[in-house]
């Protein structure tokens, strides 16, 4: 029912909604989540207008806008009315289009019904109540900073390994989805390379959202060599079947929201020159991707009218772009790409770092917008599985300044498995609104929306955070993520194990220069030893923090906080002893070496510990993928390298350290070996070694 008290309307029990006429997927799918919402406040579902009474009057209309609302003539706008109704006040959510009253539907959930935009990911308690008060005001939405506002949910193996069904079902995407949408998000690459039959193009549309594509995948189209096996994926040779996929792919998706990206690079996402070696100058390749791409374009024009396109300047296809090669359409937005850690200049490939501006030039006109990461997988030192870790300054600084520098008209980010990285995509959820964000102001209006109590606590352990991140280069983007102990960790043991280590690692110049192995060694070694203490003090802290906070609340800190500084130590203390244990080897200290080993193994072990903590309830298999930064990996590799340790002495009885270190002196020379010689396991003997050395 619905009772209007002065100033004030005033919903409680069963509400009866009047739905709008006209009743397409995306408002159906953003209704299912209001009457969930309300459901799940007032513990009553709603009662929609096909089952009121005809003499009832619904207290809740959502429509259309009509002239005389007012409501902005602007895609996506909508806006809150107060209305009387035979006698009853009654407010109305008005949409210019259908994503207006998606938006206008999301938005009254999160004011009046306190429905946060991450509630699902962050396990937000709903907090129910007998009534809810609606002021009797107007509200009109403001028009977003950013007009294409999105999320490229990349290197999803968390989302894909979660649930059985592969490709994810609905039930993994739709939560991506309605996250989405209620950041005022309207765009998105739903995965990476998975199977066409998936359900993810399909239900992004759906439900309302713009759907585009990776710039690997020109159109939407598929790659060249799975339609057409054993042919050469050369343009030059067959251009009629580069065209036959791009028609398909156009004739497939020309009837959804689509923001077409051209783009031309060879298959498995490499530039094209690497399979057709011919294109062996700046001139010729830029010629080439000048060539396709105006091609695409002319395509999609024929089959659509004023088609949104956009060209990604990423990787090569930036530099050829700067450097004049490139000719683009002058309709199509240019899509500028941070490196992978935060910052706007070209990324690293491998131990090249040229880190040119990635930023359009004062006289580039035309649309420009973004490509940013606050996730990333390189092999090198981003962060996949924890939280981003530059400050919100770095970030708030990053997007402001590509902002003023005129690329606003897109903002394509990088997702990941969003449970991870909820804050760094608040925060540019503010950002992609309103064009700039106070990040104090907003940290704390974070922490007070998915948090009970202890609010300046937890601001300060997220303030904190990246403070304690390791510094492995001598810019401000250069800090460490979970990857850094991991991927160079397992380069190195293949690197010893080989037996290169006369040589430098290659592989490593980019974090600790062209040195000497040894001395490689020694210099990821300082900066983890450096890590344990910022990171270790940071845990600390927070445990502290932990332990006043109510169970509920300890539980969200435990898997939004706590499990990324968890990783963190556990892994820079595992490659900190692993580093030790080289340089226990390379001194002939092979017992020690062994121990060292050891003690690696069981603190990156403390890694999966916490991957396996934070995978309660529904979150169950949530990191059991966890393909990328690897930890189990990690782990079997350090395990195969204390094995081969213990090779170096204790071989072959895997006897003879017990008897020199462990056995008492009395038994030494009276034992028989009948009883004696069972072998300890590995970790039985490291952790009586570790007590014997210690």
């Amino acid at each position: 029912m619905n009772q209007h008290a002065v100033g004030q309307i005033t919903f409680k029990g069963k509400v009866r909604i009047q739905a709008p006429s006209l009743l397409t997927p995306p408002v159906r799918h953003a209704l299912r989540m209001l009457v969930r919402d309300f459901e799940a406040v007032l513990g009553e579902k709603p009662e929609m207008a096909e089952a009121v009474n005809s003499s009832d009057t619904a207290t809740l209309t959502i429509r259309y806008a009509e002239e005389r609302d007012g409501c902005a003539q602007r895609a996506e706008a909508f806006c809150f009315r107060v209305h009387e109704d035979n006698g009853t006040t009654g407010l109305s959510i008005i949409g210019y289009d259908e994503l207006g009253i998606v938006y206008g539907i999301l938005e009254f959930s999160r004011i009046y019904l306190g429905i946060e935009p991450f509630w699902y990911w962050v396990d937000q308690p709903i907090n129910q109540k007998d009534e809810i008060a609606i002021p009797c005001s107007d509200y009109d939405s403001p028009e977003p900073k950013v007009r294409y506002r999105g999320w490229f949910v990349n290197d999803e193996v968390c989302l894909i390994g979660w649930k059985d069904a592969y490709p994810p079902s609905s039930e993994v995407w739709e939560p991506v989805f309605e996250a989405l949408l209620r950041c005022g998000g309207n765009m998105v690459i739903p995965g990476t390379d998975l199977p066409r039959d998936g359900i993810h193009y399909k239900l992004a549309a759906e439900m309302g959202l713009w759907v585009t594509h990776h710039h690997a995948e020109p159109l939407g189209s598929q790659m060249f060599l799975r339609a057409f096996p054993g042919r050469t994926a050369s343009y030059k040779e067959a251009p009629e079947l580069f065209e036959r996929l791009w028609q398909e792919a156009i004739d497939e998706q020309k009837d959804r929201r689509v923001l077409w990206v051209l783009s031309f690079r060879g298959q498995g996402d490499a530039p094209f020159w690497m399979n057709d070696p011919t294109f062996d100058t700046s001139e010729k390749r830029g010629a080439m991707i000048s060539k396709v791409i105006r091609k695409q374009y002319d395509m999609i024009r024929e089959a659509i009218q004023n088609p949104p396109c956009c060209v990604a300047l990423y990787g090569e296809i930036a530099e050829l772009y700067k450097g004049g090669y490139v000719q683009l359409p002058d309709d199509v937005i240019k899509i500028w790409a941070d490196n992978g850690y935060g910052k706007m200049v070209s990324r690293r490939h491998n131990n090249q770092n040229h880190r040119v501006d990635a930023l359009p030039a004062e006289d580039d006109g035309g649309k420009h917008g973004l490509y940013y990461h606050v996730t990333f997988h390189d092999l090198q030192a981003s962060n996949h599985l924890t939280m981003y870790p530059g400050s919100a300054s770095f970030l708030k600084g990053e997007i402001e300044k590509a902002f003023a520098a005129g690329a606003d008209e897109c903002l394509l980010l990088n997702c990941g498995n969003i449970r991870p990285h909820v804050y760094s995509l608040d925060m540019i959820r503010e950002l992609w609104s309103t064009g700039t964000i106070d990040a104090r102001q907003h940290l704390s209006q974070f922490v007070s929306r998915y948090y009970a109590g202890h609010h300046e606590e937890l601001a300060e352990l997220y303030l904190r955070y990246a403070e304690a991140a390791i510094p492995y280069g001598p810019h401000g983007d250069d800090l460490a993520g979970d990857e850094y102990y991991h991927h160079p960790a397992r380069q190195i043991i293949g690197h010893w194990l080989q037996g290169k280590d006369k040589q430098s690692d290659t592989r490593q110049f980019w974090a600790v220069g062209d040195v000497p192995f040894a001395e490689q060694v020694k210099r990821f070694e300082e900066k983890l030893e450096l890590g344990m203490k910022t990171w270790g003090a940071w845990l600390k802290r927070c445990d502290e923090v932990l332990a006043q906070l109510e169970p509920a609340d300890q539980r969200r800190a435990r898997d939004q906080l706590r499990f990324h500084g968890a990783l963190h130590l556990s892994g820079c203390e595992g490659f900190y002893w692993l580093c030790r244990s080289y340089r226990a080897f390379s001194e002939q200290h092979y017992p020690q070496a062994f121990v060292y080993a050891s003690e690696s193994m069981w603190r990156y072990a403390e890694g999966l510990d916490a991957l396996r903590d934070s995978e309660h309830g529904k979150w169950a298999r949530f990191y059991e993928a966890d393909w990328l930064t690897n930890i189990q990996s990690t782990v079997q590799n350090v395990d195969t390298l204390r094995r081969f340790i213990r090779m170096h002495g204790d071989s072959p009885d895997f006897f003879l350290w017990y008897k020199e270190y462990l056995m008492p002196e009395t038994e030494k020379y009276i034992y028989l070996e009948n009883t004696h010689r069972n072998p300890l396991s590995d970790d039985e003997l490291a952790q009586r070694l570790k007590s014997y050395f210690a």
